[in-house]
């Protein structure tokens, strides 16, 4: 099957990949916009999770072509099996993903109720995530299913290796010559450096009708590279791209500081935190996995349009809070809260909202995570040792606060009297 996508182009897809494409729990992604609310900022970014993560599965297989153009497994049957595994991976790692935005991930069961097999020796005491229900899907639903039909020997375990690194590989599906592939195929599905990354700022961008998301794509492809350290292959990138590294960070950052973290998004995922968290919520995502199918943006919408709760309303008719002051920090800063202080003292009801980010996740990565660290190689220089990328750049040290943004809101029949309480008060 050909796809004609408008940020890659032509993409390719095999049979069995069309199969997997044309399933229920893929076709759910239709329905589930990339960016939740944010087509109330930017009317473009209609834009769903079924195209982003064709995207990523076609980079991933670009991704791998540029890691191994000059290395030689020990037959093509590995290469090939490889290849296939990586591309699955990538066009799945979104399929759990709930309604509308991570927000509807409190109405989510407990992950015991989930009933993933493959989390049999795990604490099953905890809300489940859309990552539980990625992992559900491809190890037991009727996913599941259409995964183990191929000619590959790719089991619906090794792609969820993939996506969950901290899941055990069942046998030495990822080993070739000695060296074991899983940490570098699953670092190019998700790393500081992947390919989901490499799809949604590009897309983002061009449906928001921003620049800040624009990359040197191809050269970073182009330049990508492995390192193998205790018998273990790792992600790598050859030095001539660093720069363009840097600039890729930069792009992600400055994506969530003017894009993700519009003021109008924060507060729509505001409403609906208030709503499912509210006693009258009747809105709940199933346990049962194919029930979960039939759990899109639409369905939630519905559900809120046809809801008594004032939140849920607010939603439904566009008639979010409005902003009545914001303040941009790096640093512990208790003006928001007195300016919230002030207002409710004067009878206001208020929402007090905070969006932080960092360049980085390697800041606040798990202990788990920092043990697949990326390198710098470089191939001009016969003396070079690879080292992690971290210590290659200034950019993590520049960039290492924690950039906030404080908004008070009121309702939007409250918001000019409320911006003269707030004026009177600051003369």
């Amino acid at each position: 099957m050909e796809i004609r996508d408008p940020i890659h182009g032509s993409i390719e897809l095999s049979k069995f990949e069309t199969k997997v494409i044309d399933s229920r729990p893929y076709q759910r992604l239709r329905s589930i916009k990339q960016l939740g609310f944010s087509e109330f900022s930017f009317p473009g970014a209609t834009h769903n999770r079924y195209l982003h993560s064709i995207g990523v599965c076609h980079l991933s297989g670009q991704a791998f072509d540029s890691l191994f153009k000059q290395f030689t497994f020990s037959n093509s049957d590995v290469r090939n099996r490889f290849r296939q595994c990586v591309r699955l991976a990538a066009l799945l790692h979104d399929i759990g993903h709930g309604p509308l935005s991570h927000t509807t991930e409190e109405v989510m069961p407990q992950l015991k109720d989930l009933n993933v097999s493959v989390y049999a020796n795990r604490d099953q005491n905890r809300q489940a995530n859309h990552e539980d229900y990625t992992i559900k899907f491809l190890t037991d639903s009727s996913l599941s299913e259409i995964l183990s039909n191929n000619h590959y020997g790719i089991t619906p375990m090794h792609v969820a290796c993939l996506v969950d690194k901290s899941l055990a590989v069942p046998d030495d599906f990822f080993k070739d010559q000695g060296i074991d592939f899983r940490i570098l195929l699953s670092q190019i599905v998700s790393s500081e450096m992947d390919v989901d990354r490499m799809d949604y700022l590009g897309r983002d961008a061009y449906f928001c009708g921003t620049s800040y998301g624009k990359v040197e794509l191809n050269w970073l492809l182009a330049h990508l590279d492995f390192y193998v350290s205790d018998d273990k292959a790792h992600l790598a990138l050859n030095r001539r791209a660093l720069y363009s590294f840097d600039d890729f960070l930069l792009a992600r950052h400055h994506m969530h500081l003017m894009v993700y973290f519009h003021h109008k998004s924060v507060i729509y995922e505001e409403l609906l935190h208030r709503y499912l968290t509210s006693k009258d919520c009747q809105f709940f995502l199933p346990a049962d996995i194919e029930e979960y199918t039939k759990c899109n943006d639409y369905a939630l919408f519905e559900h809120l349009a046809n809801s008594s709760n004032s939140w849920a309303q607010r939603i439904a008719r566009r008639e979010p809070y409005k902003v009545v002051f914001e303040l941009h920090s790096t640093e512990k800063n208790e003006r928001a809260k007195e300016m919230e202080q002030v207002l409710q003292k004067e009878g206001f009801e208020t929402i007090l909202a905070s969006s932080t980010t960092r360049l980085s996740k390697y800041h606040t990565a798990a202990p788990e995570e920092k043990l697949y660290p990326i390198y710098v190689v470089d191939h001009l220089d016969p003396k070079a040792v690879p080292y992690r990328i971290e210590e290659s750049t200034e950019i993590f040290d520049k960039y290492e606060e924690i950039r906030k943004i404080e908004r008070l809101y009121v309702a939007p029949e409250d918001l000019e009297r409320a911006r003269l309480v707030l004026a009177n008060r600051n003369s």
